[in-house]
């Protein structure tokens, strides 16, 4: 077992035997030797029961033992030369006859270990499996075989963790803007703090968006250049952190009276902007480096079938999780909202400053446990030095070559701005909608939240049964397809807005002037509920498209650019709402119908030069998703100059990873 059993783990054992106390010396005789034993004995068993509660709570990706075999096609059928016999709840290691938790093996010719699992019934995953060290798949294989997902890192819910704590943030305090920036402090039936009217509304509220996605790219410099993924994040949160204690005080009911409100809103907006976008760029890629696994393996399931663990569903799984946890944090507008209108804007902004200090302190407590990538500076420019050119530039042939794969990358990602200002009319104009209609009590701003209801519910559809189930059949659903679809189900998204609108003009008592047909401000007859289908389209447009946007960009890019193409991706959504700005002055009644109709229009002829233009993509997918590692290493934040704690508590994390993982 030498190599895969980790000293302190075993020194804290339950069994461990207990230290003789020191002896008590004539000259003192107070000394408590009864005691000093018994803190010692509990501070073992403390740190034992830690371990084995985090192996159960957050299974590593490297919780699995490799198994050297003589003849890879020997399967759990075997041969007589090498059998293979499993039985759940032990692991024996044939080079030392040492047990520990997982499985049995028995072989005549080969140094074997093997780890089994339970898992959840009628799931097989990589934790029923037994794979072998080096045993890549070969093109056979890769046809015939079916692919699974590995498990996840631990650390890598952590990083998700932080980020639901921003996006609850983010989202809480951005839901209510269209009614703080549209309406005024006593306006009915819904109320506001500044009064700019729908079209300043949407203007402002796209020029956050914009901002907002536009600074990921300073910050993907910053970290791949300079500070890398954590310290960047942490610095952005402080800034963050100002911007939203400026939006608090400014939307105060005695800021809001002398007029403080519309600067304290440009000032945080510009301010969390710059915030958001250092954590953008860095906390999407940071959460897949997390799991370090780079090729395909073969493994054998409990039930005898062999399957291919792939990296690249692997990191897909990786994103759905974390995209489900950012949406559990956009259910904060449930709160916010709600707060608005019943106790003011300013409760509602407390609370978002209150929960992203959590997530800070959440960031700063899992420090020592993430696995980063230092930031990579260029130098060496050879090309001058061979033709004794005159111009010292600052980067290595090396840094040119990532440079133009990781925009080659990008040019996916081309056809984004469309999808992304159709996707931004459910954060401003659906509320100016839902405003017009009957709401039965309910804020107009809270509709937005069937969004992510819709996303906590359908991603795990989608990622147990969808994805699995199509793979099984023989259908991949690539990633340039599932995109085209995204496209699709936007543009169905705003063919029904385009109709309710139509149907809010055709209702009374205002028609095509919603609240403004007389004094008493009624909206039309029509119950908001008619909204919810636009909602549930956008929700499958972002699985396809959002989702598979924050895959791509992370599996195509070089390992010294992944921020820098991740930001590219983010920068998209803000060209997004660059276009939003310029819709912004036909964003007002009667014209809303052909606003939205146009949009549709627009949405559904990129879906199609999308495809048109990248479909050929889909053929080479496996060959890009090599996720090679050339050029960086994994290195703990200790190794960064932030901690000096990591390397000890990592290799006790991961005590069954394999001899030649990088650490």
């Amino acid at each position: 077992m030498e190599g895969f059993v980790d000293a302190d783990y075993d020194n804290h054992a339950d069994n461990a035997e207990t230290p003789k106390a020191p002896p008590i010396l004539d000259n003192r005789p107070w000394q408590p030797t009864l005691l000093y034993a018994t803190v010692q004995s509990i501070s073992r068993r403390l740190a034992s029961w830690r371990e084995r509660t985090l192996d159960n709570l957050f299974p590593s990706s490297f919780e699995y033992t490799p198994i050297e075999m003589n003849d890879r096609s020997l399967g759990p059928a075997g041969s007589q030369s090498n059998k293979l016999q499993v039985d759940k709840g032990s692991t024996h290691n044939m080079a030392g006859g040492s047990k520990v938790a997982g499985a049995e093996v028995e072989t005549t010719n080969a140094k074997s270990t093997v780890t089994v699992e339970d898992d959840e019934p009628g799931q097989p995953s990589a934790s029923d499996t037994v794979f072998f060290e080096g045993d890549e798949p070969t093109e056979e294989e890769l046809a015939t075989l079916r692919k699974v997902a590995d498990h996840l890192p631990w650390s890598a819910f952590i990083v998700a963790l932080v980020e639901l704590c921003e996006r609850f943030t983010y989202y809480g305090l951005s839901g209510p803007f269209q009614n703080y920036i549209q309406y005024r402090p006593y306006d009915t039936p819904v109320r506001g703090a500044i009064g700019l009217g729908q079209s300043g509304a949407t203007g402002l509220t796209n020029f956050f968006t914009f901002w907002c996605y536009g600074t990921p790219v300073v910050g993907a410099i910053v970290s791949d250049q300079y500070l890398g993924k954590y310290k960047t994040i942490l610095y952005s949160a402080y800034i963050y952190m100002v911007g939203v204690f400026i939006l608090f005080c400014t939307s105060l009911p005695w800021a809001i009276e002398h007029g403080a409100a519309l600067g304290g809103l440009i000032a945080a907006m510009a301010i969390i902007g710059l915030g958001t976008g250092g954590i953008k760029a860095n906390v999407s890629p940071l959460v897949a480096e997390q799991y370090r696994q780079t090729k395909m393996t073969i493994r054998v399931l409990k039930s005898g079938e062999r399957v291919i663990v792939d990296p690249a569903i692997t990191i897909q799984r990786i994103y759905m999780i974390f995209y489900l946890c950012i949406n559990l944090g956009c259910l904060s507008p449930v709160a916010t909202t709600e707060m608005e209108q019943s106790t003011g804007f300013w409760t509602a902004y407390l609370l978002c400053l209150c929960f992203f200090v959590l997530g800070v302190a959440i960031l700063i407590a899992g420090e020592r446990y993430y696995v980063v990538h230092p930031p990579k500076e260029a130098a060496k420019p050879l090309y001058q030095d061979e033709r004794g050119g005159k111009y010292k530039t600052p980067w290595d042939d090396i840094y040119i070559d990532e440079l133009k794969r990781g925009l080659a990358a990008c040019r996916v990602f081309l056809f984004y701005p469309i999808y992304w200002v159709a996707y931004s009319q459910m954060l401003n104009n659906f509320i100016s909608q839902a405003g017009t209609m009957q709401l039965h009590g309910i804020p107009n701003d809270i509709m937005q939240n069937i969004d992510p209801l819709s996303l906590i519910f359908l991603i795990p559809i989608f990622d147990h049964f969808l994805y699995p189930g199509l793979r099984k059949v023989g259908i991949p659903f690539r990633p340039i397809t599932r995109i085209t679809w995204g496209f699709i189900f936007g543009a169905l998204a705003m063919a029904y807005a385009a109709i309710v609108q139509h149907l809010i003009y055709s209702s009374p008592p205002c028609y095509s002037a919603p609240l403004a047909c007389d004094a008493s401000h009624l909206p039309n007859e029509i119950h908001v509920a008619v909204q919810t289908p636009a909602y549930f389209f956008i929700a499958i447009s972002e699985i396809f498209a959002s989702i598979t946007g924050l895959e791509y960009a992370y599996t195509k890019a070089p390992p010294s650019m992944k921020s820098f193409v991740m930001s590219i991706f983010l920068l998209q959504s803000a060209f997004g709402s660059a276009l939003g700005i310029a819709l912004a002055p036909i964003a007002k009644d009667p014209r809303l119908v052909w606003m939205y109709t146009a949009l549709c229009i627009a949405t559904f002829i990129a879906a199609g030069l999308f495809w048109i233009c990248f479909k050929h993509l889909n053929a080479s997918e496996e060959s890009m998703n090599t996720l090679g590692n050339k050029g960086g290493k994994a290195v703990g934040v200790a190794e960064i100059g932030v901690t000096e704690a990591l390397d000890h508590n990592f290799e006790g994390r991961n005590r069954a990873a394999t001899s030649g993982a990088e650490v």
